[in-house]
Formats: structure tokens, sequence, C-alpha cells
């Protein structure tokens, strides 16, 4: 089995940020030696930490699919195309972050909608908006791949808004928090190249392989869709994130860390 994960509202509580009532299900995963894959649209300097307290040392997928980082020497066998950054293995699927800055200023001027990113912001700002401290506010900044933004006045992704997005070849999907512009990454398509991979290890070894992902919003869903059991907690307030439906689909009792616990649990049983 290996088991992917979505970090803020899912295995993170969306106000604290702390992970403290996952720790039963978390202490199994370990003991039963279950890969447990971040994915989020954090970026790595935020992840690495969080990889640290939760002592994991398995790939993780950055920056809403814009990058896998896989541990060197973590799969019994080489990896194709991958590149190399200090410890890691990268398999880049991003648009690089400065073309999604010019994106979204083009977009703002076009459409006549305020869109803030993050890179209009400091990091108290970020901070004051997110809930972060400001040194994990800095550490959001430190971005490659995707540009989270703000529509001031209005949280919804406008009809034009969405053209004007498609009309250069970039996507976007909506978080807790924000709407995030990308390329043409999403969390699927960094977690399908990582089941190859677990899938090729396993067979090494003559194993199946159990493939598991929580999630709390939208854009989990297409990180949901690649595995064959996917779990949605509910989001802060009791509801389900809108949108987000499958065959399968496993909804947790339970927002948060809570419900995660809950969901893991009951599989591992």
């Amino acid at each position: 089995m290996v088991v992917f994960t979505d970090l803020d509202g899912t295995l993170l509580d969306s106000r604290t940020y702390r992970f403290d009532e996952a720790r039963e299900a978390l202490e199994h995963l370990q003991d039963q030696k279950i890969p447990l894959v971040l994915v989020s649209s954090k970026t790595q300097a935020e992840m690495e930490p969080i990889r640290s307290h939760l002592h994991n040392n398995h790939p993780f997928i950055v920056e809403n699919g814009g990058a896998v980082l896989i541990p060197a020497e973590y799969f019994p066998f080489p990896l194709p195309a991958t590149g190399i950054s200090g410890p890691y293995h990268v398999v880049e699927f991003g648009t690089p972050y400065p073309l999604l800055r010019n994106a979204l200023k083009e977009i703002e001027r076009e459409v006549g909608l305020s869109l803030t990113g993050y890179g209009d912001l400091s990091a108290d700002d970020i901070a004051v908006r997110t809930g972060l401290s400001s040194e994990e506010a800095a550490l959001a900044k430190q971005r490659e791949y995707d540009e989270p933004f703000f529509i001031e006045g209005d949280r919804r992704i406008t009809p034009e808004l969405a053209a004007a997005i498609r009309r250069r070849g970039l996507n976007w999907t909506t978080g807790d928090r924000c709407h995030h512009l990308m390329g043409s990454q999403d969390k699927g398509r960094a977690v399908r190249r990582l089941i190859e991979y677990y899938r090729q290890a396993a067979a090494d070894h003559h194993h199946g392989l159990t493939t598991v992902a929580v999630g709390n919003s939208l854009n989990d869903l297409p990180m949901l869709a690649a595995v064959g059991r996917p779990i949605l907690v509910r989001q802060a307030d009791g509801s389900y994130a809108p949108g987000v439906d499958l065959p399968g689909l496993i909804r947790a009792p339970a927002p948060g860390p809570i419900g995660w616990n809950q969901a893991i649990l009951s599989l591992l049983r």
C-alpha cells in the first residue's frame, strides 16, 4: 500500500496547521512500513519542516504537482528523465514561476479584476490572509511552479477569468484559502508518475499495490481520481467540497486530521 495525502485542511488542521489528531493512524502507517507521500500546494521550503516533524523520508509532491522530489536511491532502479537537486531526483511538470507572475498581471489587465498573487504580497501580508506565521509565509513565497492568488472583492473564478487563463495555455485550481495559477501540472499527473515507480518496486518483490489518497478540496480531485481508494475528508465547516465526486469515493465522517485519522484506521483494519 502507498498513501498520498494533501496537507492543509486534510492531514493538517485548517486553523492550527497541526496533525496531533492524526497521530494514531500515522503511527500505524509507520509501524506497517506503508509509505506516506505528502502532496500539497506548498513549496519545497514549506514542506521540508513538515516532513521532518513527521519523520517522513518518502517522496513528496510540491506546488500542486509542479514537481515530484524523490530521495536519492529510494527506488531500487534507475529513474528516467529526472534532474538532480541536492539530495533529490526531481521530475518537473510545472511552468516556471516568473512566467506565471507575468501571466497573472496580463490577465488582471485583460479581465479588469483585481488579482493579488503571493508575489505581490510581503510575508506579513500573506500571514494575515492565511493564518500562517510570518516565518511560514516567507517559506510560502519561495515558489517555483505555482502562483496562489486572491480575487479582491469576490472569491469566484468568473467565466471571463477562466477563459483568459486558458488562452495562455495555463490552468487554475481552487484550494482552501485561495486560487492557484499554474501550467499543465496537477496533483494527479504527479501522483500517477510516482505510482508507476511504486508499482515497479512492488512487482520486483512479486507484490500487488493498493493506492490510497486523502484530500479535502477541489484541487485534490485529480489526485483522488488517480488512485484505487480515494478518501474525502470534510472541510472545516463540516461540509464536503463541492464538485468532488468519484466512483468509490470514501467520505470521512469528520474534517481535517480527525477525519484523516478515522479513515486511515478504518482502511488499515
